[in-house]
């Protein structure tokens, strides 16, 4: 039989109802992409193929766009090591990014997200919240929904490049 997606699982616990979609689609996410990546070598990390981005990117801003995002909905602003590693996406560093490390990066924003779900009081969820320098208008709510189907959208795409390079490569 096969596994029941997460939503199919129940509520998760100590989570408000309000916020329980954002938490099933994060998680969700987190599932698949380590059955998706399970094995996947890392010298396929970088390559973009038709032009569109690479694993290694998506892998990167599936952490960065819940760090940021999130960070808006708590009301504050990015940090100088949140826009540095968005400068970053993309690109591999100095020592060489493995799989299991972008994924563990990952991992852990995925625990920060969920902390800071359980702790959003649900009264709060249709505040006023500005994105960015500009203060682009958003609410609580609107940037948890964003996170979470910005983070499944992402993962959709990584999952397309990954087939598509490692078919490439075993054609080769």
């Amino acid at each position: 039989m096969a596994k029941l997606e997460v939503w199919q699982r129940g509520l998760l616990q100590d989570l408000e109802p309000l916020l329980q979609p954002v938490g099933h689609a994060i998680l969700q996410a987190q599932e698949e992409l380590h059955e998706y990546l399970h094995d996947f070598p890392a010298a396929l990390l970088w390559q973009k193929p038709a032009g569109m981005a690479s694993v290694g990117f998506h892998l990167q801003h599936l952490s960065g766009v819940l760090d940021r995002v999130f960070t808006y909905a708590r009301n504050e602003s990015l940090t100088p090591f949140q826009f540095k590693q968005l400068e970053e996406e993309g690109f591999d560093s100095e020592n060489g990014y493995t799989v299991q490390s972008l994924m563990e990066r990952f991992d852990g924003q995925i625990i920060i997200a969920m902390k800071q779900l359980r702790e959003t009081d649900v009264n709060t969820l249709t505040e006023f919240r500005g994105i960015g320098r500009a203060g682009l208008p958003s609410t609580v709510m609107g940037l948890l929904f964003h996170g979470a189907e910005h983070t499944m959208r992402h993962l959709g795409q990584l999952m397309v490049t990954a087939a598509v390079v490692k078919q490439n490569h075993t054609n080769q």
